[in-house]
């Protein structure tokens, strides 16, 4: 008989966070160099928090930026098996759309090795996973074009 195997649910959300320089739009990314990774700010709710609470949260902390939220974008879902158990896990990360007003990039915490402005582009080459990719599309597609040029 097959033991069935166990299944965690879990519940992120994170942030796009795009400015305008010298006519370029970027994105904040953040890295980590082993594993090599480049990713979105994310992480997991604290209680009581809502999504756009934990995002805002989150993002501040991983990137070292005060940022606002403009709007929901949408939400990826994955899923992996946590190596010190053998957990398979179905992870929900919901992405908002975000401005910096404050904060430096200097600032981020221990959870990656570095934080960057990268342009669009450069961005949607070197992002880590095709879902955060699609993410960021979606999100700079609701920018209004004038915004996008500066």
């Amino acid at each position: 008989m097959k033991r069935r195997q166990r299944v965690h649910e879990m519940v992120s959300a994170g942030g796009v966070v795009h400015r305008v320089r010298d006519g370029n739009t970027e994105i904040a990314i953040c890295g980590r160099n082993y594993p090599p990774l480049w990713a979105l700010p994310k992480g997991t709710p604290d209680a009581g928090e809502t999504q756009q609470q934990t995002a805002l949260r989150e993002v501040r902390e991983e990137t070292g930026l005060e940022v606002e939220a403009e709007e929901f974008i949408d939400s990826i879902g994955y899923t992996f098996v946590r190596a010190f158990d053998g957990v398979r896990c179905v992870k929900t990360v919901h992405f908002y759309l975000m401005t910096p007003v404050g904060g430096d990039i200097s600032l981020h915490d221990h959870e990656f090795d570095t934080v960057r402005w990268a342009p669009i582009d450069e961005a949607l080459n070197i992002l880590t996973y095709d879902n955060e990719v699609n993410i960021v599309q979606k999100g700079i597609s609701m920018v209004p074009q004038e915004r996008r040029d500066g």
